[in-house]
């Protein structure tokens, strides 16, 4: 059975260039968290305290320990305040990553490279206005012998994705073998990427069921995903997995 035991998650990607400050406060707390300066069971500084040693202000600070809490290095305590994880998840748990690397070893089967106008789908996730054309790429994902997953992605309205990720509208131009996520994560090499994603359980129904080589009725969990360059939807997925798909790992978001 497919592992689903959260409800979202939150991605976030770092390349090391042209980072918001509070991405870079939320490294710095991080790594020293994993160093060490702020010990595993430790309570932090208050706020204002906090603030001062690192010379930032307080609204800042507060949405990186928001970020901290949510990606699982921080817990809040009544009467005691921010404490660190006993447990913090390992270095790197930041990092976005195509569902095709989270199911490996999987390979990717394009089924479709077309283009469409909006649908409510992308309207709302990608506020792509009516008339736009968009890039949408069907694919399934295969295990060593079995359909594992069914994917559709698409990227925002061309002149969105050159203004904000030109390297990213180059790379999808080629059209790879490969998911538009993945193509994403390889063209992003110092560009900060930030994403939500949502899951919910449902079932596959005919036409997915049929190229997924699944019966209509077969329990399925979907999976969206929006990516976001400077708080902009770059590009947004819907995934399919159906029953007997590999465990995928999740961490919370509270």
């Amino acid at each position: 059975m497919l592992a689903f035991r959260y409800r979202e998650r939150r991605f976030m990607a770092v390349g090391g260039q042209q980072r918001r400050p509070v991405v870079a406060l939320y490294e710095r707390i991080a790594d020293a968290i994993h160093d060490g300066t702020y010990p595993r069971g430790s309570t932090l500084p208050s706020e204002p305290k906090l603030a001062g040693e690192l010379g930032v202000s307080r609204p800042a600070l507060r949405e990186a320990l928001l970020l901290l809490q949510e990606d699982g290095l921080l817990t809040v305590r009544r009467g005691v305040g921010r404490t660190v994880n006993d447990r913090p998840p390992r270095r790197g748990f930041e990092q976005l990553q195509p569902l095709d690397e989270l199911l490996g070893p999987v390979r990717v089967r394009a089924l479709l490279r077309s283009r469409e106008e909006p649908t409510d789908f992308t309207a709302q996730h990608l506020l792509a206005p009516a008339g736009s054309d968009l890039r949408f790429w069907e694919s399934v994902l295969f295990g060593e012998s079995l359909a594992v997953a069914l994917s559709h992605e698409w990227a925002a309205p061309e002149d969105v994705v050159e203004r904000l990720h030109p390297a990213f509208a180059e790379a999808l131009r080629a059209e790879p073998a490969a998911s538009m996520l993945t193509v994403l994560a390889e063209a992003s090499r110092g560009v900060q990427l930030t994403a939500h994603s949502g899951i919910s359980a449902t079932l596959l129904g005919r036409r997915r069921g049929e190229q997924l080589d699944r019966p209509a009725d077969t329990p399925a969990v979907l999976i969206t995903q929006v990516v976001r360059v400077d708080g902009t939807p770059v590009m947004a997925a819907k995934h399919m997995l159906p029953t007997g798909a590999p465990a995928l790992p999740v961490l919370q978001s509270c």
